[in-house]
């Protein structure tokens, strides 16, 4: 039963993804070329033909069977099949005079395009659901990997890196008094020039804390910190390495106003039939207002839509949300939990900048007491503002016992390290994937 539910809804998966590919490609053509009479008539018979070419070209080669093992060869030699017969039956209809374009060099063009854009788009999403099928990275062995910084940049600060690497450490560079060394490359590692003890504090801060500052034994013996390796230094070649630039952010932050002002606007009837069925339901609240604590450190307000009772939490210690059994869970509450629905007052926070879309999901104090209590860390956090989804949330869901909190954390952290625009649009891609394939948090 189950796998016939997954084919079916990769079978509609499929068609959708090939119709959305015909009308971007059809889109394109109209923005390269000269205004196309009646194009809104011709959009309309291009994606009945590409319909036409589609559900028989998917039928045909069975690509939708392919529901457990994805990015495979034969998945994509179906995906091949489908789409030949579907540009098959384009090239048919064009030649008959079905759809009409102006110019002969369109018509190769948008066979093309479509072409293109239609493989695309069905191996992306087979390979992208063979990632969330659990062969992502696996985030208890990226829990447990520690940082490290070496101070140094001879010989030996180089061996006790690789021999720190063999342990398990992450070596993320190494330390110089030298301004000129700065973001070098030795051997693969990054220099950064730390001549006082706050400058080492700010890269900690940078790098989201570190486990670790190492010396080799040439350093300690001198009782310096000291390099000792101006000859390696003259032959290194210069390369900056860093995580997400002031210009990242700036295009980041650009990103979030733009799409969280397009999906309010787009959800706002559902926003409002959420809001009737939750007033309706009980006569309570229909938002659910909670404190947590953003960037810099500071408490803001994150909404959501009420899925509990109103007598949810009672006076004391805060409780978790234990999953779907939980019993305060409201039956509108547990539909809009199942389909994430409850989080979509959050685009307001995401347009008014207490958050972005991709961060670390925000905690409110009284857990974050706790949870530095075993790791101080956490502080470095309140570097970036906190997201509606997060990196961790994809390979370690919602999070109900401290020990989630503490793989949480190192997850989090280890974003932090290494968040870039792309990393971003990774993650998001992936939570949008688990949503439309109803994977759990």
């Amino acid at each position: 039963m189950r796998r016939h539910y997954l084919i079916s809804f990769s079978l509609f998966q499929d068609i959708l993804l090939s119709l959305a590919a015909s009308l971007v490609s059809i889109l394109i053509i109209r923005w390269i070329s000269e205004p196309i009479p009646g194009f809104t008539v011709l959009v309309l018979k291009w994606l009945a033909v590409s319909a036409a070419g589609t559900v028989p070209g998917v039928l045909i080669s069975r690509c939708s069977r392919d529901v457990k093992k994805y990015a495979t060869v034969r998945s994509i030699a179906r995906v091949m099949t489908a789409i030949l017969i579907k540009e098959a039956v384009l090239v048919l209809m064009l030649v008959v005079g079905l759809v009409i374009l102006p110019q002969m060099l369109q018509y190769v063009l948008i066979i093309l395009l479509d072409f293109i854009l239609t493989l695309g788009a069905l191996s992306y999403i087979r390979v992208a659901s063979r990632l969330l099928s659990g062969h992502g990275p696996n985030p208890s062995q990226m829990a447990s990997r520690k940082t490290a910084l070496v101070a140094g940049t001879d010989d030996a600060s180089l061996n006790l890196a690789s021999e720190l690497e063999k342990e398990g450490y992450d070596v993320i560079g190494l330390l110089t008094r030298k301004p000129e060394m700065n973001g070098r490359v030795i051997m693969d590692y990054v220099v950064y020039a730390c001549r006082t003890d706050e400058d080492l504090e700010n890269l900690q801060w940078r790098f989201g804390g570190v486990d670790g500052v190492f010396f080799p034994r040439t350093i300690m013996e001198n009782d310096s910190t000291r390099d000792h390796g101006d000859k390696n230094e003259e032959r290194d070649t210069v390369q900056q390495r860093d995580g997400m630039s002031l210009l990242g952010h700036m295009v980041k932050r650009s990103f979030d106003i733009g799409l969280s002002s397009l999906l309010l606007l787009v959800f706002s009837p559902v926003i409002a039939l959420c809001a009737y069925f939750i007033k309706r339901e009980d006569g309570g609240p229909v938002f659910f207002v909670q404190e947590r604590i953003g960037r810099g450190g500071k408490p803001f307000n994150i909404y959501k839509f009420r899925s509990m009772r109103t007598d949810a939490e009672a006076p004391g210690a805060p409780a978790l949300y234990s999953g779907d059994e939980d019993p305060r869970l409201t039956r509108v509450g547990s539909f809009l939990r199942a389909h994430h629905l409850d989080e979509l007052p959050q685009l307001w926070n995401v347009l008014k900048g207490d958050m972005s879309f991709i961060g670390y999901r925000p905690e409110r104090q009284y857990y974050i007491n706790q949870i530095k209590h075993y790791n101080p860390r956490y502080d470095y956090l309140f570097q970036i503002r906190p997201g509606v989804t997060s990196y961790a949330t994809l390979y370690n869901g919602y999070t109900d016992t401290m020990d989630k909190m503490l793989t949480r954390l190192d997850l989090d952290l280890y974003y932090l390290r290494n968040h870039t625009v792309w990393f971003d649009i990774k993650v998001l891609g992936l939570t949008f994937l688990s949503i439309v394939t109803g994977k759990k948090f």
